[in-house]
């Protein structure tokens, strides 16, 4: 049985010099804040949202700040652009973070992400009851702290991430806390076929 599974990571190709002075790669802050610039604020808290939940599953090493993002094949991960390389990477199957990509924007969108249908049908008649028809502004927006109990059971629902209903290359995607060199089997640059 392979204890090792194969993944898929663009990354900066400052990384690079990262992977070959110090053996691995991590994902800072500083890194973040810089790939999403304006926008940095809101997904900086997003991210240590699911750092909490992350570290639960596959405990975070010393050094790393947050998950490096991957996909699960390489059909459908991004390719290398111009400052940007993939690395296509051997990973012990013990340090990937599996999570529904589908249900992660629920969170980035700060809404309940229901166990199932029937869940998804008596959540909405809650809030209906409650003459609420935007299910979108309980966290940030109108209605913020005015119903906590609703607010309460969006956070609580949002660990579901972690449960993926349907195992496809479009909706899972795999965090990892860090690259080590050894994982290595391939950097992709620019131009080359994945």
């Amino acid at each position: 049985m392979n204890d090792k599974v194969i993944l898929y990571t663009r990354q900066h190709e400052n990384s690079l010099y990262e992977l070959k002075n110090k053996g691995r790669i991590t994902n800072k802050e500083i890194y973040v804040r810089l790939h999403m610039l304006d926008i940095a604020p809101y997904f900086i808290e997003k991210y240590r949202l699911f750092v909490k939940m992350a570290e639960k599953i596959v405990p975070r090493p010393e050094g790393s700040e947050y998950p490096i993002w991957c996909s699960i094949s390489k059909r459908n991960c991004l390719r290398p652009i111009e400052k940007e390389v993939v690395y296509e990477i051997e990973v012990p199957k013990s340090e990937v973070i599996y999570f529904d990509g589908g249900k992660w924007d629920y969170v980035l969108n700060n809404i309940y992400i229901p166990k199932d249908e029937e869940d998804r049908i008596n959540y909405h008649k809650e809030i209906d009851v409650l003459g609420v028809n935007d299910e979108y502004n309980f966290i940030d927006g109108k209605y913020k702290g005015m119903y906590p109990e609703i607010e309460e059971k969006i956070r609580n629902s949002w660990d579901r991430i972690f449960q993926i209903d349907n195992w496809s290359d479009f909706v899972v995607q795999a965090n990892i806390w860090n690259i080590k060199k050894d994982w290595v089997l391939r950097i992709i640059k620019p131009g080359e076929k994945i």
